[in-house]
């Protein structure tokens, strides 16, 4: 008998532990189905440790108040859905351009507009990468389940403090909204994942000067003193800086769970709450006597690429079960060679894909 200790989680308070657990002292949101969950937690929470929970008049002001209180020096954090993240999108810019650590959870739900508002869906993966102006690398990591959803948003303040830029936590309603039975030491001991090493990253070029104070921010183009400035010079290094920052780091960056099995030529590809589906099919899949490897993509963005094409190696066809019209199978598109055959497993109809639909697309139904 399994005598392992065990709590009652719903995803909603796993994000919101994490990020108090990693120093979060400050959150401004507004409420959105369904990341409500999010909101309130924080506010309930937040003023026990000392910080501050804040309701903003809408999206556009709560992303401008985390920018304001990161610039101050609190660590922020705020949460929406597809909806409010179309509005953080000039916000999400200038705090590119400030170099601002915030770490943001999308809540995913499904469609366009207000849509199926309590529904899940994976429509976001793309929006979150090209959301805002200039189309500078964006990191965006995606939990499967409640335990990871505490320790990848852990993992994403970490991340925005070392790279100084805004980070994704891309999770979905059923994870969001959903309670489970969590092993207690699941919530303890964080997986086997590399380390995020400390402090800011220097290479290739500094985030502004950091040997003394700045006394100026702006979204304009600037120098190192936060100064606007038209000096080609100058605009070309910081535009490279905030480019180069993230993509010379792949390797430090990439984060994904590969199972492979020797002789598979089917490679299964997925992430977030359609992982869970695409294990439970490698697992009936295997016990059925076929062969399939399996990789669970954490860092959506900027894509693991070194990692995805080593497990290409001897697949002949790659199966990416996702929850809206292909978007991360055109990622992998890009990375494969004309004689790989691609396959997606797809629903936008708010059920969520199923073992079994993933399994017919392995047997060609």
């Amino acid at each position: 008998m399994n005598n392992q200790r065990r709590e009652m989680v719903d995803g909603a308070s796993a994000i919101a532990r994490g990020a108090l657990d990693a120093g979060c002292n400050y959150f401004a949101g507004y409420p959105i189905t369904p990341a409500s969950g999010i909101l309130s937690h924080m506010l309930r929470e937040l003023p026990k440790v000392g910080g501050i929970g804040f309701q903003g008049e809408d999206e556009i002001s709560s992303l401008g108040h985390c920018i304001g209180a990161a610039m101050a020096g609190a660590t922020v954090f705020t949460a929406t859905s597809g909806p409010g993240l179309s509005l953080y999108s000039e916000n999400l810019g200038l705090a590119i351009m400030m170099e601002v650590p915030i770490v943001i959870a999308i809540s995913q739900r499904l469609g366009p507009s207000t849509g199926a508002a309590t529904a899940s869906a994976q429509g976001d993966i793309q929006f979150m990468r090209w959301g805002t102006t200039g189309g500078y690398p964006m990191i965006v990591l995606s939990p499967t389940n409640i335990s990871e959803s505490y320790h990848l948003t852990k993992r994403a303040f970490k991340l925005a403090k070392r790279f100084r830029t805004p980070v994704f936590l891309a999770s979905d309603k059923d994870t969001v909204m959903t309670t489970e039975s969590v092993p207690v030491d699941d919530m303890k001991h964080a997986p086997d994942w590399p380390e995020i090493p400390n402090g800011v990253i220097k290479k290739p070029l500094d985030p502004y000067r950091v040997d003394g104070p700045i006394h100026h921010y702006t979204g304009s183009s600037h120098n190192d003193d936060g100064h606007i400035t038209k000096d080609p010079d100058i605009i070309a290094t910081l535009n490279e800086r905030l480019r180069m920052k993230i993509e010379s780091n792949l390797d430090e960056l990439s984060l994904v769970k590969s199972d492979l099995e020797a002789g598979a030529d089917t490679l299964m590809v997925s992430y977030g709450v359609s992982a869970r589906s695409m294990d439970a099919a490698v697992n009936k899949i295997r016990n059925a006597g076929n062969k399939v490897s399996s990789m669970t993509i954490y860092s959506l963005w900027p894509i693991p690429e070194k990692t995805i094409q080593d497990c290409l190696k001897g697949i002949k066809r790659v199966i990416v079960p996702e929850m809206n019209h292909g978007q991360y199978l055109r990622e992998i598109e890009r990375l494969v060679n004309r004689d790989i055959e691609l396959i997606g497993v797809n629903r936008v109809d708010t059920i969520l894909i199923t073992p079994e639909e993933i399994i017919g697309a392995y047997h060609g139904r």
